[in-house]
Parts: structure tokens; sequence; C-alpha cells
């Protein structure tokens, strides 16, 4: 559909050319008529069209000067016709100038305005498959760059780039929606029809917080939400009653039973991927609880928090410790313990079952505390297929201590294949940042691992500390630089990360056996 704006102070000419255009092939339709430039500078403000007829002299303002005006001023890129009676090619050169598709000779002819319209109608095809294709690329690149990050990536320039991308700067939430799949419908092509409607309810602005999330590290593969605190006061709502609504119309418009799970709140995109890691964790522990719609982090949290008069948090405390750990003989005493002190208490089913919540929750804590190569969903499903139900945990301590037990050797054996994977992440880190001030603390942080556990794994696979293989990498860039250049001692020592110079010297003679000055000399001899 063309859509059409007349230019036209003689109203007879402005009839005409509707009727003319009515019976063109091409789908076209006359949105506005003016009888002067003004008045299509005003209708042009607040309408969209595709392309303006205008006559070349007018009251007011004159159909060059209305070209002239939407083209400085940005005010639209409709494509434009100057229509005149005067066959001067100053004006056509004038037109021209401002980007004017034609420039037709009054009366207008059939043939002429059909040959236009059908330029434009290519035109405007041409353009919305590009856009097309700039959707799609830019869509397939932020989809990459936001996966990155909620697997723990934290570089640098993939953070800005979804800052620069996403339509809010305040505080946000992962959100993961999950709608039951027909029996009929294939699991790929759900997810994009549901990821469709959540965009179609959070409206252009916030479409692009609303995707396809399909990321390995935790098995999630629903539709991911980024919600802000901008996008719901925009709606004039709070969180909760934005996502009640956005679930009721998906029931309604779109005819999907869904369920919500809402992650801890993030101010800086840095902790996207421990909001989402959260939102996993509730659906986890969804399980062990009654359906509900939505699922807050913080409000379950809180659930298996419960008063300390009626929780054996010591205790509790010190098994999922011993789990952490894979200490068999402590896990046993403190399930036995545990069971011992829930008796002396003499605690009702209900108080029982809120003991094993908080300790499910610190089990799961466990998982999300696990590093970013290590499958959290993998771990969680562990739980909800072993953990049987709490009428059998309650009652059978050899149960609870079974599957605490299976639990922790189950970390064990995770550790061992997600260590591998952070150790070469720290060491490509090494390789990239070496210069800097590296600690095994900001490792720790970056890689969601613990520092002792990492510092453990790191020396039993080097035979060193991390901040001697640090040293050493250091020296060795520098013995490359004594090499290869003929750099200053000092400015080799800058360049590697050594602001002291003596330092240097020292640490160069203990991993080289000689200082730089003396392996520089040696080197060049064996040379000659």
């Amino acid at each position: 559909m063309v859509r059409v704006l007349l230019v036209d102070d003689e109203p007879f000419i402005v009839q005409g050319l509707k009727v003319m255009l009515e019976g063109q092939s091409v789908n076209c339709e006359v949105v506005g008529e003016a009888s002067n430039g003004k008045e299509a500078l005003e209708f042009l403000k607040q309408r969209e069209v595709d392309l303006v007829f205008a006559d070349i002299k007018m009251p007011v303002m004159t159909g060059l000067e209305l070209l002239e005006t939407i083209r400085t001023e940005k005010i639209s890129d409709a494509y434009f016709v100057i229509l005149s009676g005067y066959s001067d090619f100053q004006y056509a050169q004038q037109a021209l100038r401002y980007d004017c598709m034609d420039y037709v000779l009054k009366p207008v002819k059939h043939e002429e305005l059909e040959r236009i319209l059908e330029q434009v109608e290519k035109l405007n095809r041409e353009k919305e498959e590009q856009e097309e294709k700039e959707q799609h690329w830019e869509q397939a690149v932020f989809l990459r760059n936001i996966l990155t990050v909620l697997s723990g990536e934290t570089d640098s320039g993939v953070l800005q780039y979804l800052r620069d991308s996403l339509p809010f700067s305040g505080a946000f939430r992962y959100v993961e929606i999950e709608a039951e799949a027909p029996e009929n419908r294939e699991k790929p092509e759900w997810r994009k029809s549901l990821c469709k409607a959540c965009q179609e309810i959070a409206g252009d602005k916030w479409k692009k917080c609303c995707f396809v999330d399909v990321s390995p590290d935790t098995g999630t593969n629903g539709v991911g939400i980024l919600l802000s605190s901008e996008m719901v006061k925009e709606h004039g709502k709070t969180e909760q009653e934005y996502l009640r609504d956005m679930l009721r119309e998906l029931k309604e418009t779109y005819g999907l039973q869904a369920a919500v799970y809402v992650g801890c709140e993030a101010r800086e995109m840095e902790e996207l991927a421990k909001s989402r890691r959260t939102a996993v964790m509730v659906k986890s522990l969804s399980v062990f609880r009654e359906p509900q719609k939505i699922l807050w982090y913080e409000r379950e949290q809180e659930k298996y928090q419960p008063e300390e008069a009626v929780l054996c948090k010591d205790v509790l405390d010190a098994l999922i410790h011993a789990v952490e750990a894979n200490e068999t003989e402590t896990i046993a005493q403190k399930v036995a313990e545990l069971y011992r002190r829930m008796g002396n208490m003499g605690m009702n089913s209900q108080m029982i079952d809120m003991n094993l919540h908080y300790l499910l929750f610190g089990l799961v804590h466990l998982a999300v505390q696990q590093d970013d190569k290590v499958s959290q969903e993998e771990v969680f499903s562990m739980i909800r297929n072993n953990a049987f139900d709490l009428h059998t945990m309650r009652g059978s301590r050899s149960h609870l201590e079974q599957f605490v037990r299976e639990y922790a050797e189950y970390l064990v054996q995770l550790r061992r294949k997600g260590s591998r994977g952070v150790l070469a992440e720290v060491e490509r880190e090494v390789s990239r940042r070496y210069p800097e001030n590296l600690t095994l603390k900001e490792m720790s942080r970056k890689f969601y691992v613990n520092s002792a556990y990492l510092g453990q794994i790191f020396k039993k696979k080097h035979g060193i500390s991390f901040k001697e293989y640090l040293n050493n990498y250091r020296v060795e860039q520098a013995a490359e630089l004594l090499l290869r250049t003929d750099k200053k001692i000092y400015e080799i020592a800058e360049e590697v990360g050594y602001h002291d110079l003596d330092y240097f010297i020292n640490r160069f003679i203990a991993v080289k056996g000689c200082t730089p000055s003396k392996f520089r000399k040696k080197s060049r001899e064996k040379d000659i």
C-alpha cells in the first residue's frame, strides 16, 4: 500500500488526481490533502506518507519550499514529485537538489502516474527487505552477545554493546517464562512463538528485552525477559502487576498457560548472569512446593529462612558445608544429629519440612556457586530426581543420608569436569592481561569459583601458586622483548607489569638465573 499526500491550491486538480489514483493497478491510498505547503508541512509532522504530489506554485508556501523544509529539517523522507504547468528547467534543478523523485508537467498523464507509483512500490519493497535483513542481523548479533554474558563472560566490549543496545539503564531482573508446548509442536518453533507473543505484549520499545534463551550452562530453554524498572514504570505498574498481566494476556490472547521465574535484582550488566542463575534456581525449587504462576527469588529465599526457633540452623549449615567438602563421616554425623535434634524438639511435620526446605535451598545454592562451565540444570535435575519427596525424607534418616552423600560425590565429579574449563579461562586471562595487577581473588569473582578452591586446583595443575605463575609469565614475556627489541630494561619492566625496577630484576634472576642485561648480552653473543 502506497500512502499518498496531495498538495495543490486548485481543488479540481486534487480531485482529478484522486480519481486517477483510484484507477491505478498499484494499491495506493490518498491519506491526506492540503491546499498549500504549510498545511502539508503540519500534516507530515503528524502522519507518515510514502509519496507527496505537490504543486510548484501555491500561496503561503510553495511546493519547492515545502520540499526544502522537510528535507533540511528531516521531517519526512517520503518520495516527492513536483507538479507544474511550467516547463522551466530551473525549477527541476532546484527540486532535484533536495532529493525530488520526479518533476511532472500538468496535466498529469495516466501512464506517467502509474510509472511513478510502480517505482515507489518497488523502492518501498526493496527498503522493507533491506530493513528486515538488517533487523535479522542485528537480532542475531544481540542474541549472541547476551547469551555470552548470560554464561558468565564479562568482556568489557560485549557489556558495553549490551548497555548501548538495551532501552534501559536502571535496575533490572532476568525473568524466565515457560509454557508447555503441545505434543504436535516442536520445541524450537514453540519457543519462538512464545517469544513473539511476549514481544508483542511488551511493545516495540521493549521487544529486544524478550529473547529465546538456549544456554548450555544451565539448560535454560524458555524465553528470557530483562524486566527493568523503567519498563514497568512506563506501563504504570509494579513488577508483580506487570508479570501478572502478561500471564493473563498470554492465556487470553494467545492461549498459552505459562509460569514465571524471577531472578534477583541486578544493577549492572555484569550481574546479569547471577540474576539468570537465581531464576533457574527458583525454577528448580518449585518442584518442592505447591505450583505457582510467579516465583520470586527473594521471596522464596525468605520462605526458606524460617525463624531460628524452629530451625536447626547450626546443624544444617554444618551439613551443607560437609556436602560441599564431600566429608562422608561428617555427613553421617550431621544427618543423625539433625534427626535427633528434631525429635528432641518434638517437631511436627510442618516444622520438619521447614528444616528440609532450608537444606534443599542450601544444596541448590551450592549448584549456583559452581563455575560457569558446570551444567547447573544437570545439578538441579539430580536434586529433583533423587531427593525423593519431603514425606519420605521427613521420616527416613537413611534416605536423607544416602541422598546428600550421592549429591556430595556428584558435585565432586562436576567440579572435576568444570575445573578444566575454568583453569583454561584463567590461563587465557593471564595471557591477555598479564601487565595488570591480576589477583586470584579477582579471577575467582570473574569466573564464579571459590578463591580457595581455585587456588588449590591451579596449584595442583601447575605446581606453583597463581602469583608465581603470573610472575613467571611476565618474566617470559620480558625475555622475549629483550631478544626481539632494543628497548631499555626499565621500559620492558613497565611493559610487562613491573613498576619497581629492582623487584623486576630480582624476579628475572629468580626465573632465568641472571640479570636482564646479561640475558640479552648472552643471547646476542650466541647469534654472532
